[in-house]
């Protein structure tokens, strides 16, 4: 399983790269402090692809925490190329809210494909803690819900609506998903805890070059609308054959709603 999500995480990283707003990054470059150590804290960090992205957008010194329960894929992101001046490694679960007091003395609070995996709960304690540090936050490609593919299927809005119900189901310890709503539950949690919050969006648009990310996609999406439906999975079935064979005729492309989000207190 460990290596399936690695070999996920890069498969997905030129996508995610390609789709991050700049602008929110270079927003919160802004509210960092400049003339000592920036410490930067992310969230289930993973294999680093966040640090590889933001350390040449944000002001220098950097010291990061990267925090992740998976010690394989900390393993990875220890050995990243990029060239932060400090990387502390983590290995630990972040589900319990205790955990949280690893932004303790931050400047930045960070994550990346995160907040629609945790709850609403989750994100309000979050909000809270970020906000008790005076922390700026940064979060990125959070799911909203939306996707689109060309060409078109009858399936397509059934297959969306079966996803995004399954998203909401899952609970990967840290209490029911807030799936495809957790940008504005993470919005309206931070401003209720004193921060400005800006939105973006950071749809992922796939053509025939990402036609392995393709792949996984439709592949996942099916799994998942079984699982809600078994009764559909022959429907289920035959919609994935269909959109297989267009990724495999070069003439699929997707575009997966994502929106990014970055905050800070309003006392700045």
């Amino acid at each position: 399983m460990t290596e399936s999500l690695s070999d996920w995480l890069a498969l997905r990283e030129p996508a995610d790269r390609a789709a991050r707003s700049d602008t929110l990054a270079r927003r919160v470059a802004e509210m960092l402090p400049s003339h000592r150590p920036v410490r930067i804290v992310d969230l289930a960090a993973g294999t680093g692809a966040n640090l590889r992205y933001l350390v040449t957008r944000l002001p220098r010194p950097q010291h990061w925490v990267l925090a992740d329960r998976d010690p394989v894929l900390l393993a990875e992101a220890r050995r990243s190329p990029a060239r932060a001046d400090h990387i502390e490694i983590r290995e630990m679960d972040l589900g319990p809210v205790e955990s949280l007091d690893i932004c303790s003395g931050c400047h930045l609070v960070t994550a990346s494909a995160l907040l629609d995996l945790v709850s609403e709960t989750w994100l309000q304690t979050l909000a809270l803690r970020c906000g008790a540090e005076g922390a700026a936050v940064l979060f990125a490609l959070t799911y909203d819900g939306r996707s689109d593919c060309l060409p078109q299927e009858p399936e397509d809005d059934v297959i969306r609506r079966l996803f995004n119900h399954h998203q909401t189901r899952s609970d990967k310890g840290f209490g029911r998903a807030a799936g495809p709503a957790a940008a504005s539950c993470a919005a309206r949690a931070l401003t209720a805890a004193g921060y400005h919050v800006e939105v973006a969006a950071s749809d992922w648009r796939l053509g025939p070059a990402m036609a392995g990310l393709q792949r996984r996609l439709v592949r996942g999406w099916a799994d998942a609308a079984a699982e809600i439906d078994a009764s559909a999975s022959p429907t289920i079935a035959g919609w994935m054959s269909r959109r297989l064979a267009h990724i495999d005729d070069g003439r699929s492309s997707i575009t997966v709603g994502h929106q990014d989000l970055v905050a800070w207190p309003m006392s700045e």
